[in-house]
C-alpha cells in the first residue's frame, strides 16, 4: 500500500517546511560566520555573507519544486 500525499497536503508540509529551514540556515550560518568570519577582513566577510546569503535557495527551490507537483492519479 502506497501513501500518495495531495497537492494541498504538500502544499501544507512545504509552507512549514520552508520557513523552518530558514531559521536552521540562518542559526547555523550565524554561528560559523560569528566563529570563523567576523573579524577576518572585509573581502572575506563580504564572500562569506553573499555566499551565505544565497545558499539557502537550493533546498527552498527543491521543497517547492516537490510541493508544486501534481497529483497522481
Amino acid at each position: 500500500m502506497t501513501f500518495r500525499m495531495t497537492l494541498r497536503t504538500r502544499k501544507f508540509i512545504g509552507t512549514l517546511a520552508i520557513p523552518l529551514w530558514i531559521a536552521i540556515y540562518a542559526l547555523i550560518v550565524m554561528a560559523v560566520g560569528g566563529r570563523f568570519v567576523v573579524g577576518s577582513g572585509l573581502p572575506l566577510e563580504l564572500l562569506f555573507y553573499v555566499v551565505a546569503g544565497i545558499g539557502w535557495l537550493p533546498v527552498a527551490m527543491w521543497i517547492i519544486t516537490w510541493m508544486s507537483q501534481q497529483d497522481q492519479k
